[in-house]
């Protein structure tokens, strides 16, 4: 653990991430520089969809769409990869999604000027903006994996708006080997875990075992959004620290936490 002399604020400490694989990168590298060790366990794996079909004849049909919504930056490269391989993107369409890292997945893919909320990433905060509140005959298309949630659309539906759903990719559990993490929390050296979607905190429950699941509670969680922080205490988690939106969010509150932490020892 961490000492007096250590030179960075989460030096030595073991923080668990469990985004998907491919998805790690930024957030293993924020908590490298603080000097963190991360340990890398995907809870969920983004697949494409089985049927490709309805995305592609979907891009046939964009013209007729005044707005496109993702839910998420998978959303965006599992939609508009295939899309915009068989044509541009649509002059009058508008985009809209969640947050930042969305925003800058469309950017990768040339979309500017994309209606986002600025200070909460999720569907209330998007749908709190004064561009979707008169949606009166205005066409929806919104893109998102499967089982995804039903507010976005059901609220623009009730503002006016046609809304269609397009699935274009497939959330599963991967078969992750919990044995590093069952040993470090036996051994006593596993200080922390990030948890970014309700989803992914059911499916590192269930993948730990009974064994994993009684060290798993104990263990100061760390969760960007109060929708997680309820799964959690639904699961029985005993020390669960909301923190602020995304990556950013999630560091800025393990700071602070150990920061505390080492105050009070």
């Amino acid at each position: 653990m961490m000492d007096g002399a250590a030179s960075l604020p989460l030096e030595g400490r073991q923080v668990v991430v469990t985004r998907p694989a491919g998805q790690v990168a930024h957030l293993a590298e924020a908590l490298i520089a603080l000097g963190a060790r991360p340990v890398l366990f995907p809870v969920l794996a983004i697949l494409d969809v089985e049927d490709p079909k309805p995305l592609l004849d979907l891009a046939i049909r964009l013209d007729n769409f005044d707005w496109a919504a993702f839910v998420s930056p998978n959303a965006v490269d599992k939609a508009l990869g295939p899309i915009l391989a068989r044509r541009p993107w649509p002059v009058g369409l508008r985009a809209a999604t969640v947050g930042h890292s969305s925003e800058q997945a469309l950017a990768r893919f040339g979309i500017q000027q994309v209606v986002a909320p600025r200070d909460r990433f999720d569907s209330e905060a998007l749908l709190a903006l004064p561009e979707l509140q008169d949606m009166a005959g205005k066409r929806v298309i919104i893109f998102r994996g499967d089982g995804g949630r039903e507010l976005l659309g059901d609220t623009l539906s009730r503002r006016g708006a046609q809304v269609e759903y397009i699935t274009c990719y497939r959330r599963v559990r991967p078969n992750t080997d919990p044995a590093p993490l069952l040993k470090l929390w036996e051994e006593g050296r596993l200080d922390a875990l990030t948890v970014t979607s309700s989803e992914g905190l059911r499916n590192l429950y269930d993948m730990v075992g009974k064994l994993g699941q009684s060290w798993l509670r104990k263990t100061p969680t760390f969760v960007p959004h109060a929708r997680i922080a309820e799964q959690a205490a639904r699961l029985g988690f005993h020390h669960v620290i909301a923190t602020g939106p995304a990556d950013d969010g999630l560091v800025a509150g393990l700071l602070e936490y150990f920061r505390e932490h080492a105050r009070a020892a």
